[in-house]
């Protein structure tokens, strides 16, 4: 290829498209971009799609593997030495950071995919160096190969490390899936530069962290080390520390062991000039290997490792468990220092030499140790200090706390026991695991029947019981797992209550349910009552339409108790808007079409999914509140693809009436046919969204239609029944 000045008269093309502004989409910034539900395109998975890793998890030898990490921690690599010859303080980070993203608003982020082997994450600055504990970890991935994630790997590495270092654990349960590529439409934050702090509506009101983020900069995972904004003032830091770890579910007791757990180990690196680091990871140059940040100065690691810029160990024997955190944090007095790379970090007064940890990398000498804004936070806030003062005077007390703490924070996102697997899952029932009581019984296809027979023939409206199937199992998110009918705590404080369920429309139904329940020869439970009344209500529409269909139905459904139920943990998943009904508990600055689009993309579904189950919603006449928006059929009730026929046909004009409402005209006489909201039209001005509603628009597809919606139904009703489906 000759080397042209002009780049276009080479036949190859220049510059690869790799960069979101560089786009072809790029020429209509505002135009609706659906990219959020290719998020798991499983095309990009390598594995095939018949491959099941739940299987392949039960083929390892779990023990093994933990015997290799614990092997491994202390085989320093001579490209990455060990800090005192163990590794498990990296482990331990690397762990920590891929669970520390999870946030309760949205269910998003979290270890549960190993996405921080993938941009942003990869390259965050919080994340710096923690490429070197992935690579370091490749024998291990590569001798196990499939059995074992790069997601559970991550997190049994972390937990290993502790055991390594002398700390008995709470346990381990495996399931994390992989990803293959970014999660590139997560929402991180607005900001366009790294450590930003443009998420706040007061900048000086750390409570007013705007929703679903946790962090309180772009590419930290919680807080800034030196503090607010890189400002020493741990009053203000505790403030931060304490929402940003509310907004992972986590209490001030269980935030407290955490910081003290984590910092009783490893350590932090500024023993060199940051500014002189190479390019992150996504960045940096193809001879790098992949990986970045690398330190042209001195070693480039051991002693002259930069990561944080702090510098120094928290406690007195960093390399093995240990309880000098709180004697050092609470008996000695602290002032601030800069570390040798320009950061602000905390050191002790006056401290004694045996106090003092031995350095990292140079044998004989020892170090002071220091402690971040966070951790003087600790000591100076007065809810903290209670806490830290109790762990400090009972070590096995704090040792418990710390143990649940840990494996809470790296499974929280792993959804119910249930899905948890290997044989060191805990026995004990969590409550942030949202326990579900298992059933005793099965029904029959004649059970079944005369089932769904006593619900179409109770007094309630086909509407009434499919809102009401429909308004539990909405609650699900494929983010962390949490949600759906299982359970039926929609009969509990506080779903009972919300007001996207209809309260006084939700206690009729659920007392006719009850009703019909206690009249039952065999115990069915609530929770299979709702699906099944919501299926049998869809296969009476779908006969309506002229189409005899069975809607699929398993039982299995359990019914929680309110003791098994954290009423604050469920308020996250308190709907605030729901395209398919056509709701919006009030106006956002976020346009509704993009809120169905978030929506859509937490219970798992795909753009075609999206599509015909709009349309089959509005036919059928689920809307909120009965409104006739978006209802385009003169057979409302029947399971017709008349939404779509109404919405392609161009004999109609559509005016708008407000920001959120349009009447639908004749083009003709200039009457009103009917009215709808964005999310109904956007179904036919997006170009994409268009073309799957001219598929279920046309003559020869009505069938599939009722079939293609039938199936979608299904899959919502069921997206929580892990014991029926393939992971």
């Amino acid at each position: 290829m000759e080397n042209n000045s002009e780049k276009g008269k080479c036949p190859v093309m220049h510059g690869a498209k790799t960069e979101s502004e560089n786009s072809v989409m790029s020429w209509w910034p505002n135009a609706l971009n659906l990219d959020i539900l290719h998020q798991q395109d499983t095309k990009t998975n390598p594995l095939g799609k018949d491959f099941n890793y739940r299987e392949e998890f039960k083929k390892l030898d779990l023990e093994a593997l933990k015997n290799d990490l614990k092997k491994f921690m202390t085989d320093s690599q001579d490209w990455w030495p060990a800090d005192w010859g163990h590794y498990g303080g990296l482990m331990i980070r690397m762990a920590w950071h891929s669970a520390g993203t999870y946030r309760i608003a949205d269910g998003r982020g979290g270890s549960n995919t190993g996405n921080q082997r993938f941009a942003p994450l990869n390259s965050w600055p919080d994340n710096v160096n923690l490429d070197k504990a992935r690579r370091l970890l490749w024998p291990v991935k590569k001798k196990y190969g499939n059995k074992i994630s790069w997601a559970d790997l991550m997190i049994l590495a972390g937990t290993m490390a502790y055991e390594s270092m002398g700390f008995k654990t709470a346990g381990f349960g495996g399931g994390r899936e992989d990803i293959w590529h970014p999660e590139k439409d997560i929402y991180w934050g607005a900001e366009k530069e790294w450590l930003g702090k443009d998420r706040y509506s007061n900048k000086s009101d750390e409570e007013t962290l705007e929703n679903p983020l946790a962090a309180v900069q772009m590419g930290l995972i919680y807080v800034n080390p030196e503090g607010v904004d890189g400002n020493p003032d741990p009053l203000r830091t505790a403030q931060a520390v304490r929402v940003t770890f509310k907004r992972m579910a986590m209490n001030d007791e269980e935030t407290v062991a955490l910081t003290a757990g984590g910092h009783t180990v490893g350590k932090t690196h500024g023993n060199g000039d940051a500014s002189v680091l190479g390019k992150e990871p996504e960045a940096a140059d193809i001879e790098a290997q992949g990986l970045g940040w690398i330190n042209p100065k001195g070693k480039g690691n051991a002693e002259d490792t930069v990561s944080s810029g702090l510098e120094g160990a928290w406690t007195t024997t960093p390399n093995k468990w240990n309880h000098t955190y709180f004697h050092l944090l609470l008996d000695y007095d602290w002032e601030l220092k800069k570390s040798p790379a320009g950061a602000w970090q905390w050191e002790p007064v006056n401290i004694k030499e045996e106090d003092k940890p031995f350095d990292a990398h140079v044998p004989g000498v020892r170090r002071n140790p220091m402690m971040t804004d966070a951790d003087m936070g600790l000591k100076m806030d007065p809810e903290y200090r209670k806490i830290a003062e109790r762990f400090y005077k009972d070590p096995e007390y704090f040792e418990n706390v710390f143990a649940k703490a840990w494996f809470k924070l790296t499974h929280r996102d792993l959804g119910p026991k249930s899905r948890y697997l290997g044989t060191d899952v805990p026995q004990e029932d969590l409550i942030w695991q949202d326990p579900i009581p298992a059933v005793d019984y099965t029904l029959s296809e004649p059970e079944i029947e005369e089932l769904k027979s006593k619900l179409l023939n109770c007094g309630l409206s086909q509407a009434e019981l499919i809102n009401t199937a429909w308004d539990s199992a909405r609650t699900f998110r494929c983010s962390d797992y949490r949600g759906g009918a299982n359970g039926a705590r929609i009969r509990l404080a506080s779903q009972k209550d919300w007001e996207g369920n209809e309260p006084q429309r939700l206690e009729k139904v659920l007392n006719k349910l009850t009703e019909i329940q206690a009249g039952l020869s065999k115990k069915v439970s609530l929770a299979d009552l709702i699906v099944l009344g919501g299926s049998a209500a869809i296969e009476k529409a779908a006969e309506k339409a002229g189409f005899k269909i069975k809607v699929p139905f398993v039982a299995g459904r359990g019914d929680a108790t309110a003791e098994m139920t954290d009423i604050e943990s469920f308020e996250v998943l308190e709907p605030i808007h729901d395209g398919y009904r056509n709701w919006l508990k009030k106006d956002y600055a976020v346009k509704p079409e993009e809120l169905l689009l978030d929506r859509t993309q937490l219970m798992g579904l795909t753009a075609p999914e999206m599509t015909v189950l709009i349309g089959g919603m509005r036919v059928l006449g689920t809307n909120y509140g009965s409104t006739n928006h978006g209802v385009f059929t003169d057979h409302e009730g029947a399971l017709t693809n008349d939404f779509f026929v109404n919405l392609t046909d161009m004999s109609y004009v559509w005016e708008p009436v407000s920001e959120n409402l349009y009447n639908i005209r004749e083009r003709k006489t200039g009457k009103v046919k009917w009215t709808a909201t964005r999310v109904d039209l956007v179904f036919g001005s997006n170009s994409i969204l268009r073309a799957y509603a001219e598929v279920y628009a046309q003559d020869d597809n009505k069938e599939k239609f009722v079939k293609d919606f039938v199936n979608t139904w299904v899959k919502v009703m069921n997206a929580d029944r892990f014991d029926i489906n393939k992971p």
